[in-house]
């Protein structure tokens, strides 16, 4: 009578023992070695394996997925939101450590508007690299075979490279241009042979206005030199001729007495940098001598110094020879002024 209890040994033994066989009508058989809550759950209440395995599938599996792409989701806005508030730090941090070393005025504002820039750069690539790998791990839990995506992006990636060359050095241009601050808004600069005020950069363009307005858009990646007439200082260059027959001692030491007096006038203290200099004879003809005189300026300051200088080396000169030829007392020039007016020379 005990053989029939002794054949049942081997099924519960296969049923208790790992890696043995599982009956189908019981939790791990419907449900797996490892059952969830809501397959538990269907189980607990009909005790259906066909309806477990249901729930497992259909319900219990989609929740699943959708909740790991919400964490992943939320993950990279997160690392986002922490990528965003290191780079605004560090760019905050820029624009104080220049304010409290003397940056102010206009320079001190192109400063800040370079922060920002690169603020903006960063955080849009660290935006693009965040989201980039999240999107891929997504993929992946969505059992996507990320091999041949990632083969096929390498080969997109170097079609793009060589399909848009001129994009990619333009880009990588104007990155470089802020990083090592050439140039920025408000600033005279001379590109190959267009001279004027840049009116917008970019990553990919800069504009600029000349001095009759036109305007000109030139990309970043064809500008192979430029040159920045608005940084820290400028020159006031004027070379004025006067009479030959004068001496031109007397003459060096009238100028150098008016430049100093414009130099000490309040209106122009904070314009003139450093006393002016008279540097003596540029140029001699038959009938003048040409005297060079230059005062450091601030930036974009130079032209309205050099009108107001010329315009009292003239009464000077006219006060000391009141007898000289009206011709011969004729202002001189210190080259092309890109500057307008007044106005723009501020």
């Amino acid at each position: 009578m005990a053989l029939p209890a002794l054949t049942t040994i081997p099924s519960l033994v296969a049923a208790v023992v790992p890696g043995g066989t599982v009956p189908a009508n019981s939790l791990r058989g419907a449900c797996g070695p490892a059952p969830g809550i809501a397959c538990r759950l269907v189980w607990d209440v009909s005790h259906s394996a066909h309806a477990a395995d249901l729930t497992t599938v259909y319900f219990a599996a989609p929740i699943k997925l959708v909740l790991r792409i919400a964490f992943v989701i939320l993950l990279a806005l997160l690392v986002r939101a922490a990528a965003a508030r290191v780079v605004g730090r560090v760019t905050t941090r820029a624009s104080v450590r220049f304010e409290n070393g003397g940056g102010r005025g206009r320079t001190g504002e192109r400063r800040q508007q370079r922060a920002s820039a690169l603020g903006s750069v960063l955080g849009n690539a660290a935006s693009v690299a965040i989201f980039t790998i999240a999107a891929f791990m997504i993929l992946g839990d969505l059992g996507l075979n990320l091999a041949p995506v990632l083969a096929s992006a390498g080969v997109l990636g170097i079609a793009i490279g060589f399909g848009a060359q001129n994009l990619v050095q333009d880009f990588l241009a104007g990155i470089f241009m802020l990083l090592e601050d050439q140039y920025g808004v408000g600033d005279v600069i001379n590109i190959d042979n267009v001279s004027g005020t840049v009116e917008a950069v970019s990553l990919r363009i800069t504009r600029i206005r000349d001095v009759n307005g036109v305007i000109w858009h030139i990309r970043n990646g064809t500008i192979s030199k430029s040159g920045n007439e608005s940084h820290g200082w400028a020159r006031a260059v004027v070379d004025f001729p006067v009479p030959y027959n004068l001496d031109i001692g007397e003459v060096r030491t009238m100028m150098e007495r008016t430049a100093v007096a414009m130099w000490q006038d309040p209106a122009w203290q904070d314009v003139i940098l450093e006393r002016p200099e008279v540097w003596g004879v540029q140029e001699v003809s038959s009938d003048s001598v040409l005297v060079r005189v230059i005062a450091r300026t601030a930036p974009l300051r130079q032209w309205e110094v050099g009108r107001e200088l010329r315009e009292r080396l003239k009464v000077a000169l006219a006060a000391m020879s009141p007898g000289a030829d009206p011709a011969a007392l004729t202002d001189g020039g210190s080259g092309p002024d890109p500057s307008p007016g007044p106005a723009s020379g501020t």
